[in-house]
């Protein structure tokens, strides 16, 4: 049994940290499965979901929820990310991550972090946010499981998905400022970013969040993820990494109209 499961598990490479980041970067919502506190039954909800600086998710649910409940009372909870298109559902790559669920203070530094990066890509959740009955958890995550599709399944730890070190707490006093600044006055470069390194075909993107290994792109319901050549040691890097991007891609566009 145990030579069949380690056949059926690849070992984890580069490919598969990146797509476990990718879809959980870009994904807009969840299935957040948690433990009933009366019954100790497995209880599947769907959440919206964020990402904080680092790549933990974040969470915006009611107290008045049962899973919200059920996550103060015993915080182990799974996350499932990854939205079927065409065909065969179980085609199309999912990440399920094992977390430990922590309610974030109001007025904390953690929250206001985590509130600002979720309603920057989740701006219909202003509607709610302020209410008194709605908190933001943070999912820690513990390990994960990534099935890319058939026969791709991978096994990840914690360190293959969460940042750490000092640029976490540089990029973040500086991350809403340089996205105010490229959504105002740079919508140019951004277009090159979603089309150029994402091959987006839709308009009207703007960013709606910056970390260390890339930037969430959005235009209306659509994301996308970009990521940086290399993942940035300090936070000085940010603006040249993203001049050297936008000339870059349109340095590419513009020879293949010149062949």
């Amino acid at each position: 049994m145990d030579d069949r499961k380690k056949d059926v598990i690849r070992q984890t490479d580069a490919e598969a940290i990146r797509l476990a980041k990718t879809l959980l970067r870009s994904a807009r919502f969840g299935a957040l499965a948690v433990l009933e506190p009366r019954t100790g039954s497995p209880l599947a909800s769907r959440v919206g979901v964020a990402t904080d600086i680092d790549g933990a998710p974040l969470i915006l649910v009611s107290m008045l929820s049962a899973h919200t409940r059920a996550m103060l009372a015993d915080p182990r909870c799974s996350l499932l990310l990854g939205e079927p298109g065409k065909g065969d559902p179980l085609a199309h790559p999912r990440l399920s991550l094992i977390c430990q669920a922590s309610r974030l203070e109001r007025g904390s530094d953690a929250h206001t972090r985590a509130e600002r990066r979720y309603l920057n890509r989740n701006p219909k959740a202003n509607l709610y946010a302020g209410l008194g009955d709605f908190s933001i958890f943070r999912l820690e995550p513990q390990r994960a499981s990534l099935n890319g599709g058939f026969g791709k399944a991978y096994l990840l730890d914690r360190s293959d998905l969460v940042t750490v070190g000092p640029i976490v707490q540089e990029l973040a006093a500086s991350e809403q400022s340089a996205i105010e600044h490229m959504n105002a006055d740079h919508l140019d470069a951004i277009a090159v970013y979603a089309h150029d390194y994402a091959g987006a075909s839709s308009d009207g993107w703007g960013i709606a969040g910056l970390d260390a290994d890339g930037m969430d792109l959005v235009s209306g319901d659509n994301v996308c993820r970009v990521f940086f050549p290399q993942p940035l040691i300090a936070a000085r890097e940010l603006r040249p990494v993203l001049v050297e991007m936008a000339r870059g891609g349109r340095a590419a566009r513009q020879a293949n109209n010149e062949t």
